[in-house]
């Protein structure tokens, strides 16, 4: 492994953290930033995901499941560009999210908010970016994992989705974003929003969301 690819998969805890904050409150700034060259196309409906759930990942890592519920459902979600694969539309209370990015060269994250609105996800996304984010509010679990580290990083939470509802699953990283220097800027912002990095929209805005149903 490179030493570039070393350096990602051993973000502290405290720039993990500080990526987040910059994240969530970026949310705004960036949805109406300036567009990259080719333009991520607008959001204008939603489909929800098939129930494949019998197909996902149910194994446990008996070191990442440390201290966790040995009976503990758990489910290995893929991040894209842009987008989510294997999300189940429902799963039981208490499932664990696993984080697994399997691009080479975008920074990627879930991000899962549980819903307190009865909006539909296309209109929800469609939602002014302050509106968005109140109508959000603070994310249940945040796993983020530069491309080539080799494994997640839990920013905020395990993964763990303990409470029945709606949830929505989203990646607030600009679209082109250099992963090292995006998370460089972070650390550098002191959990603000980072400057200079170059990037589009987030992706998100590119069609990286999803949602599932806690039962």
């Amino acid at each position: 492994m490179s030493e570039s690819s070393e350096r990602r998969g051993s973000l502290s805890p405290a720039v993990a953290v500080a990526l987040l904050l910059s994240i969530v409150s970026a949310c705004g700034d960036d949805a109406e930033g300036s567009e990259p060259d080719d333009p991520a196309p607008a959001i204008t409906s939603v489909e929800t995901a098939p129930d494949t759930s019998a197909d996902h990942h149910q194994d446990h890592d008996p070191d990442h499941d440390a201290g966790h519920d040995v009976d503990q459902m758990s489910v290995v979600i893929d991040g894209v560009d842009f987008g989510f694969e294997n999300v189940p539309a429902t799963v039981p209370a208490g499932t664990r999210l696993g984080f697994r990015n399997t691009s080479s060269t975008e920074l990627h994250e879930l991000v899962a908010f549980r819903l307190e609105t009865d909006l539909a996800l296309g209109e929800l996304l469609l939602l002014p970016p302050d509106e968005l984010e109140a109508t959000l509010g603070a994310p249940v679990t945040v796993l983020l994992q530069p491309p080539g580290a080799p494994e997640a990083i839990e920013a905020v939470g395990d993964g763990t989705l303990s409470e029945p509802g709606r949830y929505v699953l989203m990646c607030f990283i600009p679209i082109g974003a250099d992963p090292d220097e995006y998370l460089a800027a972070v650390a550098a912002a002191g959990g603000g929003k980072p400057d200079g990095v170059a990037g589009g929209p987030p992706h998100f805005t590119a069609g990286m969301y999803a949602e599932l149903v806690v039962e």
